[in-house]
């Protein structure tokens, strides 16, 4: 099942300047897991380990995921997720 991945300016460069990546999965994880394999190289600045850097914010349908079922949140054909790198400034 299709799910479109939006990808921040910053790592367009993984996607070779795309800024919408369709992905396959049952899950957040599993729709992240494909998108590394179509962007080499992105998973370093999406995950320090298994989890998610803590500075990447990552959206299913305009929901925070930390709220949801984080990276086992159930994904449907047709759903978006958005990826964004958190902003710090003062």
């Amino acid at each position: 099942m299709p799910v479109k991945v939006r990808i921040p300016s910053p790592l367009r460069s993984y996607t070779n300047g795309a800024d919408i990546v369709e992905a396959q999965g049952g899950s957040v994880a599993d729709v992240l897991n494909d998108l590394k394999t179509k962007a080499a190289g992105i998973e370093t600045r999406l995950f320090k380990g298994p989890q998610l850097n803590r500075f990447v914010n990552v959206y299913l349908n305009d929901e925070d995921i930390r709220f949801l079922k984080n990276l086992e949140t159930p994904v449907k054909e047709g759903d978006e997720i958005s990826i964004v790198p958190a902003i710090a400034g003062g």
